[in-house]
């Protein structure tokens, strides 16, 4: 007598867990292996699995060395060995080079899916459930991609919308509506440098009238404009804290009545701009204040502070050049004045205003006595030249010429030699005539000395900076500042370039850790 052999029955759950089925009743019919291989692939093809789901059951059931007739059976004998074919790790377990040699060592051969034996095995019908199972797994494909892209747009634009429009949002809101309006006063200046008069020589005429001779000193007033130096002279002059203090202007661009001087330098630098064009040489400055005179205000304290600085860069050197030609007019002068008193002294030593008048007062008497004698002298001698000539007469005449030589011999000796007590008229001629001359030149060199102080003067003049306005500061009628659309647009591209960087960086990131 034969008996049927016991076939352990098992109950599928859906998700794919197989656990066996409760123990028979005594005394039921044994159920046909057959029967319950075929309802469980039934089962298994009612589940709704996807075509990867199957594929993926088949690879596990390969690498497992089970040998399967079709996807369905390779689910069910994975499920009956314990092992999930759904879970990650059987994904990524693939089988090896050196499994599948061993495999093909073993003679197990990739067989086609075999066709299950029913009511739908004629071609016709396999080929139209094909198509029907093909298109619902396109559909079901479709909608899971349509679903995961509605979600990544979803989230995309949950993040753009938290990291991109808010920001700009809250940017643009308080451009528009909370800002205090600013007033801006341009202007323009330039420093330029007095021409010489007979024009510059050398290579430095080459750049005279030009931007390169006043360079580095509008480099030097650019520097200065933008220092604390001219922020604090400026708030001691206008009061530059106490107007950007005013309640009236917004917390952002507000500065606290108790700020430093470095948060109301920074505040400075923000709201004093000043750029050089070192090609036309020109200092553009543009002051910005709460209202439009006090704008204007600020540029025009600005502007003089630029003229002061210019003027100050060339103090010293005028300084030095007049202090030089005046030293030498003055010493001049002092030798002048000691020669003049030498040549008075002498004057009232000797008791001769003109030495040369005096000598020629002399020679002429001299002169006049000499024609004197020679008259007498004839006379004498037509006295002499008569028979009986008269003594007295000759005798007078004799004396009259002794007497003029007496004379002649006397003024010579006065002019030449002098007495003991009292010098020669030569002597104090010469004495007179040396301080005279000596005068004479201390006045030219006087004269000298003032020439080349004026001259000094007038290079020095023609050497100096002065700053000449090409635009005046004029004081605006309407805002100029917060531009709203451009910082709200500007703001918008900033915030696009923060969250692009950061999604890229992410996004490399995560690829290199996952990778």
């Amino acid at each position: 007598m034969t008996t049927k052999p016991r076939v352990k029955k098992f109950r599928i759950r859906r998700g794919g867990a197989v656990q066996p089925a409760p123990a028979e009743e005594k005394g039921a019919p044994a159920a046909d292996p057959a029967d319950i291989t075929a309802a469980e692939l039934e089962a298994i093809s009612k589940e709704g699995l996807t075509g990867r789901q199957l594929r993926m059951a088949r690879r596990v059931a390969q690498k497992n060395g089970l040998s399967v007739s079709s996807d369905f059976d390779a689910v069910r004998q994975l499920r009956a060995a314990g092992i999930d074919p759904f879970q990650r790790n059987s994904v990524l377990e693939l089988v090896t080079p050196a499994d599948a040699d061993h495999a093909g060592k073993k003679g197990n051969i990739q067989l086609p899916e075999k066709i299950a034996k029913g009511a739908d095995t004629l071609p016709a019908t396999r080929t139209k459930k094909a198509a029907n199972d093909r298109a619902s797994e396109v559909a079901k494909i479709q909608r899971d991609i349509a679903r995961r892209r509605r979600r990544k747009l979803a989230l995309l634009f949950t993040r753009l919308s938290f990291f991109v429009f808010l920001p700009t949002f809250m940017a643009g809101w308080y451009y528009y509506t909370v800002a205090t309006p600013m007033y801006a006063t341009k202007s323009e200046i330039v420093i330029q440098q007095a021409e010489a008069a007979g024009g510059a020589a050398g290579l430095g005429g080459l750049f005279q009238g030009t931007s390169m001779a006043t360079q580095q000193d509008s480099i030097a007033v650019q520097s200065y404009l933008a220092s604390r130096e001219a922020m604090l002279r400026l708030n001691a002059d206008h009061g530059f804290k106490e107007h950007f203090s005013d309640p009236d202007i917004d917390p952002i661009q507000r500065l606290a009545a108790d700020a430093t001087n470095e948060a109301a330098f920074g505040l400075y630098s923000d709201h004093v701009k000043i750029s050089y064009d070192p090609t036309e040489g020109i200092l553009r400055m543009e002051v910005i204040a709460a209202n439009p005179e006090k704008s204007q205000e600020f540029a025009e304290a600005l502007i003089g502070y630029a003229e002061e600085q210019v003027d100050q860069l060339t103090s010293r050197l005028r300084a030095d050049q007049m202090r030089g030609a005046r030293e030498s007019y003055e010493a001049a002068e002092a030798r002048r004045a000691t020669a003049l008193a030498r040549w008075l002294t002498i004057q009232e030593e000797v008791q001769q205003i003109d030495p040369v008048g005096e000598t020629a007062a002399r020679t002429s008497q001299i002169a006049a006595l000499g024609s004197e004698r020679q008259r007498l002298a004839l006379i004498l001698q037509s006295r002499l030249s008569v028979e009986r000539p008269s003594e007295v007469q000759v005798q007078a005449l004799r004396d009259q010429i002794a007497n003029i030589d007496e004379l002649i011999a006397g003024l010579r000796a006065d002019m030449t030699s002098g007495t003991a007590s009292q010098t020669s008229l030569a002597s104090r001629n010469t004495e007179l005539r040396t301080a005279e001359e000596n005068y004479g030149f201390q006045t030219l060199l006087v004269q000298q000395a003032l020439t080349q102080m004026e001259a000094a003067q007038i290079e020095a003049n023609r050497q100096v900076r002065y700053l000449s306005q090409s635009v005046k500061p004029i004081a605006p009628d309407e805002a100029t500042y917060p531009r709203a659309f451009e910082n709200t647009i500007l703001a918008f591209l900033i915030f696009s370039g923060i969250y692009l960087m950061i999604s890229l960086t992410a996004s490399i990131l995560r690829e290199q850790v996952s990778s």
